[in-house]
């Protein structure tokens, strides 16, 4: 008899799996990547961060119960990349569903000019949001006597990798100056290698751009005196004419250790882009849920540039058409008439 009534209770059980696993499986699962940079960097972090306030896996509490208030059902990861133009070419494969990019970047992708002149438009390219302003970083070992931009002619100097947008902003800085890769002992490594060669005194200089505090460069100010060279004069009036995704910026005083003073540079906008493929819905949700309440207090509190990602701002600079998702939210916001 005891025998039958365990029987019993292991078949009731089983039906109970059973059916908990079909309502789970009735939320279906869906992935979602955003392609970000180097994990040294600062779109990494904060695609983790942007990651976690859209992300709402099968089973988890409801947003309201205080749980996530992200897109039910979707897995949303942050993956390291090359940057910004390796991941506008990942998002125009199809191997990508979004990234991070320099609004620069963007703009000549979608409209095929610039660094995509000979590869032609990639037409598909579509905006979710505006998310912060990159400082333009040149850094340089405080002994190596640079204190402008001209200083680097005949100096050992990162230009950071291919497929990012650092090494495209580096050449345009370099030809404000006069200067072009001949001219300095270009070399081409992520910030945190550069870095590293920099403690061995095997490096000069070299390019970052990327919201401040960056990690590598916070690091390497521990442990070696360093300064921030400034982007100023009549050459940087001259980029800033002549490009307008640029913008005047500061990094002030105080950001890395032995850098007390205010630097003035130039910046361009970090964006959220997608393919015009992706779904409406889901875009729309996406948005929705990157500008819950709840995703603000996770980004303020996440990293210092999660402050400067705000709905107010989720339209500054943006040079390529909304994804319709994104659009349509934007609009039920009020933020787009």
């Amino acid at each position: 008899m005891m025998f039958r009534n365990i029987l019993k209770l292991a078949a009731a059980a089983a039906v109970a799996t059973t059916l908990a696993a079909g309502a789970a499986g009735a939320q279906d699962m869906q992935f979602f990547r955003i392609a970000t940079g180097g994990t040294a960097g600062t779109y990494f972090p904060i695609g983790g961060l942007i990651a976690n306030a859209i992300s709402n896996p099968p089973g988890s509490r409801a947003c309201e119960e205080g749980g996530s208030c992200g897109v039910p059902g979707l897995v949303a990861t942050a993956v390291a990349s090359n940057g910004s133009v390796a991941n506008v070419n990942g998002i125009a494969g199809g191997s990508l569903e979004s990234g991070f990019s320099q609004s620069d970047v963007a703009y000549w992708a979608h409209s095929g000019t610039g660094i995509f002149a000979d590869k032609g438009a990639v037409e598909k390219v579509r905006a979710i949001a505006n998310l912060y302003p990159e400082s333009i970083h040149l850094v340089a070992r405080a002994d190596a006597g640079i204190n402008s931009v001209a200083d680097l002619k005949g100096k050992k100097v990162s230009l950071d990798e291919p497929g990012s947008g650092t090494l495209v902003d580096a050449r345009l800085i370099l030809e404000a100056y006069g200067l072009s890769e001949s001219d300095v002992e270009a070399e081409f490594l992520k910030p945190n290698q550069a870095a590293d060669l920099m403690r061995d005194n095997n490096m000069d200089a070299f390019f970052f751009v990327g919201g401040f505090p960056a990690g590598a460069i916070t690091e390497l100010a521990t442990s070696l005196p360093i300064t921030l060279v400034p982007i100023t004069g009549s050459e940087a009036e001259g980029l800033l004419g002549k490009y307008e995704f640029f913008a005047k910026h500061v990094v002030p005083g105080g950001t890395y250790q032995g850098v007390d003073a205010d630097t003035e540079t130039v910046s361009v906008g970090a964006q959220w882009i997608t393919s015009a493929d992706q779904p409406d819905d889901l875009v729309y949700e996406i948005t929705k849920a990157l500008w819950n309440k709840n995703s603000r207090a996770l980004l303020d509190s996440g990293h210092a540039k999660g402050k400067s990602i705000t709905l107010e701002t989720a339209l500054d600079g943006v040079g390529i058409p909304l994804h319709p998702g994104a659009e349509r939210y934007y609009k039920e916001a009020g933020v787009l008439k």
